[in-house]
C-alpha cells in the first residue's frame, strides 16, 4: 500500500471516528458543538500549528496538524448533519480547485519560473470569479492586518500594480520614513498614524519584492526578541526597582544576552 492509499485510508478512518462521537450515544460535549462555538478552537489549532513549524519540531508540527485537520473533519460532519455538505466534498472540492488553478501542470499552460506559476493561479481565480468588482473582494478584511497587507499587495502586484524591484520600494521606504519624521516632529497625531500604517504597508511590499514572507519573519523577530529580554530579565532578577536601572546598564544587559544562543 503506497503513502496516497494509507493517507485515503486513515482519513476515511478519521471521519468515522468524528461521526461516531457525533452520533447518538456519542460523546456529550462532541454532539453540543455547532459552528459558532468551534470558531475559536479552529483559530487556536492554526496557531498553536504556526508555533510548531516556527519551533521546527517535527513531532509537536505533526499533533498540531493533526488537531487542525480535526477542526476540519469537526465541521464536514455538522455541515453533512445539515444537508450542506461532507467531508468527501470538501476533499473534491479543493483537489478540482489545484488542478483548475495549475494549467502549468495539469494542463498546457507552461510557466517557466515563480512568478509565471503565480500569474497563471491568479488568472484562473479570476476566471472563476467574473462577478468580482475587485480583485481584493476576497480578501478577508478581518485577517491580522499584516497577513491582509501581504495579500492586498500581492492581488495588486497580479496586475502590474507594482515596483519593478526592491530597490523601486527601498526608495518608497525611505519616503515613508522621512514623512514619519515630519509628522513626529509636527506633532500631528493624526498624520503619524497614517505615516506609520503607509510604511508598514510598504515593508510588506519590501518583503515580498526580497521572497521574505513577513508575517514568518516579524514572528522570528519577536520570538528573538523575547528570548533576549528573558535573559536581561535574569540578570535583574533580586533587583528591587528596575526601572532604577540606567540605560547604559540594560544596554550591556541586551548585549549580554545576544552573545547567547
Amino acid at each position: 500500500m503506497d503513502r496516497f492509499d494509507r493517507a485515503g485510508r486513515s482519513f476515511a478512518s478519521l471521519c468515522r471516528i468524528m461521526a461516531r462521537l457525533r452520533a447518538p450515544g456519542g460523546c456529550p460535549w462532541d454532539r453540543e458543538q455547532t459552528f459558532a462555538s468551534l470558531r475559536p478552537y479552529l483559530i487556536e489549532e492554526a496557531y498553536e500549528t504556526l508555533e510548531a513549524m516556527q519551533a521546527e519540531d517535527p513531532a509537536a508540527h505533526c499533533e498540531e496538524l493533526g488537531d487542525l485537520l480535526l477542526q476540519i473533519v469537526f465541521q464536514a460532519e455538522i455541515a453533512n448533519e445539515r444537508g450542506d455538505f461532507d467531508a468527501a466534498k470538501v476533499a473534491d472540492g479543493i483537489s478540482e480547485k489545484l488542478q483548475r488553478r495549475h494549467p502549468h501542470v495539469f494542463g498546457d499552460d507552461p510557466a517557466e519560473n515563480v512568478a509565471g506559476a503565480w500569474v497563471r493561479w491568479e488568472q484562473s481565480k479570476a476566471k472563476e470569479r467574473p462577478d468580482k468588482a475587485s480583485r481584493l473582494d476576497g480578501i478577508p478584511t478581518s485577517m491580522p492586518a499584516l497577513l491582509w497587507a501581504t495579500r492586498v499587495g500581492q492581488k495588486a502586484a497580479s496586475i502590474g500594480f507594482d515596483w519593478p524591484d526592491a530597490a523601486g520600494v527601498s526608495d518608497k521606504v525611505k519616503e515613508e520614513w522621512d514623512e514619519l519624521l515630519c509628522a513626529i516632529a509636527a506633532g500631528d497625531e493624526q498624520a503619524m498614524e497614517e505615516e506609520l500604517g503607509d510604511l508598514l504597508l510598504t515593508l510588506t511590499s519590501l518583503g515580498r519584492h526580497l521572497e521574505i514572507d513577513p508575517e514568518s519573519a516579524l514572528r522570528a523577530a519577536i520570538t528573538k526578541f523575547s528570548r533576549r529580554f528573558r535573559h536581561v530579565e535574569a540578570d535583574l532578577v533580586g533587583v528591587e526597582n528596575p526601572l532604577s536601572i540606567s540605560i547604559d546598564h540594560l544596554e550591556e544587559l541586551w548585549q549580554k544576552a545576544k552573545l547567547v544562543k
